[in-house]
């Protein structure tokens, strides 16, 4: 039998991301997933409001890119070609800035003809000395007329794009905030027509114009468009700081002469030079020179990194007082910087969970709001005093103008856009949408302990000599002996050493006997490094440190004696040492009321040792690798959302299954793809600080909906005229535009609060 389950590379879909120019609220991004969602072959469309980005997953065999483009021109809206990361020509944001210099001069127009039109119809009202020296020298008919002329300018001029927009999602059955605005001032604007060009034709004492009100609503909501697209602008600053990182040139060395090309342009294998102060360009790998290299700005590690032969740089880095030259490794979208950049870009253009709220009632909000318009028509009409036509006219107009459900549709993109920008600027990857909702919700954080709590490899805790013989002496011999070993407690000894500077005496006729320890003569002495046993099978008493021995085997640390001469010299204890941040973090989550695991597959008595150290009560330890998901997997059974911090490639499945998996960026690159927050330093601070940014998002959010919801909802009855028969308050189609207005900007301003939170 001949199997069917080939799968081709042809038969996979695909995902593309392009600018979409043009959209003004959710009914907008709502409208233009329904419409990409029809193209044959297209599988998921997420449209974001915030980023103004489409990303489509469909087969290539069925659609193509240009369909998919098509189907959003059709909808009336624009297209901008997606470009690589951190090129500088990007046009996208030329598309957004053309945008936004359309809007400015829209606006001035609109601005330039209502102004004058107000003075006419307003100033009178308030000033009856103007009122009758307009009604001397002009006839209020030929103002009437005047009015006219200034208000169809603003109408099909700059409100041009509210009609070809509005009238498109019309046609589609899905209207949108154009659609409202539309209806709103042709009905104020075809009624003052009526009333200048065929009064007769209405109730009598009804033929009122209402030039000034439709003119200043658009001009008022052109104007609030504006400020609400500038405000956009400022979201996205964290990724323009981060294409900023990369320098416009890049000095390197080719057939032997140095010279400054556009980094654009640099190939891998590049020789580059870097002098002191200068930021790096590109990735790659320390040729010649030693330096101290500036990594916070993609790391969030303020201390100095040490760089020397061998070492990686990364590009966008700052080099410290040293020179140096390196070869190119990464360059263009294969960076380290443009990962990061990617990444970001990708949890911004998701939708978390919470958006499904905004999106199901954006989808009913519109047409809701058209029906209560209707409602409110008729019954100011039948119930209203005279002139009931104008009442009618007037507040129906005012709950369309007061419903734009612009501020539904930023809530939580934007909220999204600027804390995973604070994130990244910390050092802190968010790599899906999700996650920045998901990780405030847990209840538990897991902590893998080798690599993650701890430094991953063994150092020389404790060293004690005897009396008479110096520490620097006794390490030295050690270190000279266990020069000859590869076995990580002999590195570890011989690393303490170097590290101290010192200056490792010659050791001759070595012996290493597995399991036991190290023997050689150093000086003409005869110098044992290595456990109890040994020492017995020398004959050597070490009856002075077993007291201490005891002690240090309790805390979880492997411990050896030095002997000369048969004669016991020191005691050495060697441990995985924990990292300088793990007490801080795991005090900062318990003060968060996060209840903290740590799982190892170290025997139970130094886990306990190690827990106790930190204050940890659940620890699970002889935990083979593949069984980590499991126990993440028993804590979600319990009804527990989990997050799990690790950075071991057996850690992968444990992150996967978490509700949120956390990979150190120091680790691997699986533990990194299976996690969907990265930190990418190895300081586990990064734990607590994603975990605030996450809180202080998803509150950001909600403020945002609660904002955006009730705001608006509250004013659609005062705008329909509910408050008019008791208080006799009416809320006049302009200010419902000024509202309307402002509850955009509301949002978008405190979305950008959260680029004051700091680190703790």
């Amino acid at each position: 039998m001949q199997s069917n389950s080939l799968v081709t590379t042809e038969n996979l879909p695909a995902t593309e991301s392009f600018g979409v120019i043009g959209m003004t609220c959710a009914a907008c991004s709502n409208r233009i997933e329904k419409k990409l969602r029809r193209v044959p072959g297209v599988e998921l469309a997420s449209v974001n409001l915030a980023t103004e980005q489409a990303t489509v997953t469909f087969h290539p065999e069925i659609s193509n890119l240009d369909q998919l483009k098509n189907a959003v021109r059709e909808a009336g809206y624009d297209v901008a070609e997606p470009v690589p990361v951190l090129q500088e020509a990007d046009p996208v944001q030329e598309a957004k800035e053309r945008e936004r210099a359309h809007l400015r001069t829209n606006l001035q127009r609109a601005a330039l003809l209502t102004i004058p039109l107000l003075g006419f119809e307003m100033l009178p009202m308030l000033i009856p000395a103007l009122h009758h020296w307009l009604e001397h020298f002009i006839s209020m008919q030929r103002l009437q007329w005047l009015s006219f002329g200034l208000a169809t300018l603003v109408q099909f001029g700059p409100g041009r794009d509210f009609y070809r927009k509005g009238w498109a999602a019309l046609r589609d059955w899905s209207p949108d905030m154009n659609t409202l605005v539309v209806l709103g001032t042709s009905a104020a604007y075809a009624f003052s027509v009526v009333s200048t060009v065929v009064p007769q034709v209405l109730p009598p004492g009804t033929a009122h114009v209402y030039f000034e009100a439709s003119a200043t609503i658009i001009t008022l909501v052109l104007l609030g468009k504006y400020f609400e697209s500038t405000a956009k602008g400022r979201t996205s600053a964290a990724i323009k700081r981060l294409v900023a990182l990369q320098p416009h040139t890049t000095r390197v060395i080719r057939h032997g002469i140095e010279a400054d090309i556009p980094t654009e342009t640099v190939r891998r294998g590049d020789l580059i030079s870097v002098r002191p102060g200068e930021r790096i360009p590109v990735d790659g790998t320390i040729e010649e020179g030693t330096s101290f290299v500036d990594e916070s700005m993609l790391t969030g590690e303020s201390i100095p990194v040490q760089k020397q032969p061998g070492s990686p740089v990364i590009g966008g880095t700052v080099n410290g007082a040293g020179a140096f030259t390196f070869i190119a490794t990464g360059v263009g979208s294969e960076t380290f910087l443009a990962h990061i950049i990617r990444t970001v870009q990708a949890a911004q253009a998701t939708k978390p969970q919470i958006q499904a709220l905004a999106d199901q009632v954006v989808q009913v909000f519109v047409p809701v709001v058209m029906t209560i318009s209707a409602l409110t028509f008729g019954i100011w009409l039948w119930l209203g005093p005279h002139p009931a036509l104008t009442f009618a006219l007037v507040n129906a107009v005012a709950v369309l103008i007061i419903a734009c459900p612009c501020a539904m549709g930023l809530a939580t993109p934007t909220s999204i856009m600027v804390g995973s920008g604070k994130a990244a600027e910390w050092g802190i990857l968010f790599r899906k949408g999700d996650a920045l909702q998901t990780l405030s919700e847990t209840s538990v954080v897991v902590f893998d302990k080798t690599g993650t709590l701890t430094v991953g490899k063994p150092v020389v805790t404790e060293l004690e000599p005897v009396a008479g013989i110096s520490r620097s002496e006794v390490l030295a011999w050690a270190a000279a002996v266990e020069k000859r070993s590869e076995h990580p407690l002999s590195l570890a000894i011989v690393n303490s050493a170097q590290e101290a500077g010192l200056e490792l005496p010659q050791a001759t006729e070595v012996e290493i006997l597995p399991g036991l320890g190290i023997s050689a003569l150093v000086h003409g002495r005869r110098v044992d490094v290595g456990a109890k046993p040994l020492m017995n099978l020398r004959n050597i008493r070490v009856t002075a440190f077993e007291t201490r021995a005891q002690e240090l085997e309790q805390a979880g640390k492997t411990v050896l004696f030095v002997a000369a001469d048969q004669r016991p010299v020191a005691l050495l204890a060697v441990a995985d040492a924990l990292k300088p941040s793990t007490r801080d973090v795991i005090r900062m989550l318990q003060q968060q009321q996060v209840s903290v695991a740590m799982v190892t597959g170290d025997n139970q008595r130094t886990a306990n040792a190690i827990a106790a150290e930190l204050g940890i009560t659940n620890v699970i330890a002889e935990v083979m690798p593949q069984n980590k998901a499991e126990i993440v997997k028993k804590f979600q059974q319990e009804g527990k959302k989990v997050a799990f911090v690790g950075d071991g490639i057996n850690d992968a499945p444990a992150l996967a299954q978490a509700d949120v998996g956390i990979a150190i960026g120091t680790g691997t690159d699986i533990a990194i793809e299976a996690a969907d927050v990265v930190l990418m330093s190895g300081d586990l601070r990064g734990v607590a600080n994603a975990r605030r940014i996450s809180a202080a998002t998803l509150r950001n959010i909600k403020q945002n909906l609660f904002w955006a919801f009730f705001y608006n909802a509250a004013l659609i009855p005062v705008a329909a005229g509910v408050a008019f028969p008791a208080f006799g308050i009416l809320l006049s189609p302009v200010f419902a535009s000024v509202a309307m207005g402002l509850s955009s900007v509301f949002v978008l301003t405190n979305a950008l609060r959260l680029q004051r939170l700091k680190q703790v």
